[in-house]
């Protein structure tokens, strides 16, 4: 997931270059889209049957550092510009019916509503029926800020 929302971008660039005050969330959450969001948001997140963003902290123990996947690094020295999750990502079960097609991934500032900060389009589309479970195994969960 390479994509970072026009909100974090204007966060970032008014605190490093304009002096302006950005608290970083306390919890991120990661939320499943049926339709793929762009930078400005939107898209159709999945809604019902037992889903709900799934949260997991900024910390060292659950984002690897930009030296290699489950590294526990800091700071980061690494090269890549990226960082993975280093704990599985399991969201509830779907049920009693199916989410759909899930073809997006999206990280937020909130469990509801909340900002749009990273967003991406999977490597491969997954169908979520009733009684299924979608998940990011270690590493899978991939953020770049440096392409």
């Amino acid at each position: 997931m390479a994509a970072m929302s026009n909100y974090l971008e204007n966060k970032l660039l008014d605190h490093v270059f304009r002096g302006v005050t950005y608290t970083p969330p306390s919890t991120i959450y990661i939320a499943l889209f049926t339709a793929t969001p762009d930078d400005t948001g939107g898209g159709t997140e999945v809604s019902g049957n037992a889903y709900a963003r799934v949260a997991l902290n900024p910390s060292t123990t659950n984002w690897a550092a930009t030296n290699g996947a489950t590294t526990t690094t800091n700071p980061s020295s690494g090269t890549s510009g990226t960082t993975s999750n280093n704990s599985a990502i399991t969201f509830p079960t779907a049920t009693p019916s199916n989410w759909g097609t899930v073809v997006a991934v999206g990280i937020f500032d909130a469990s509801t509503s909340g900002n749009l900060l990273f967003w991406g389009p999977l490597s491969a589309s997954q169908v979520v029926n009733a009684g299924s479970t979608f998940s990011f195994a270690i590493s899978q969960l991939g953020v770049q800020i440096d392409n």
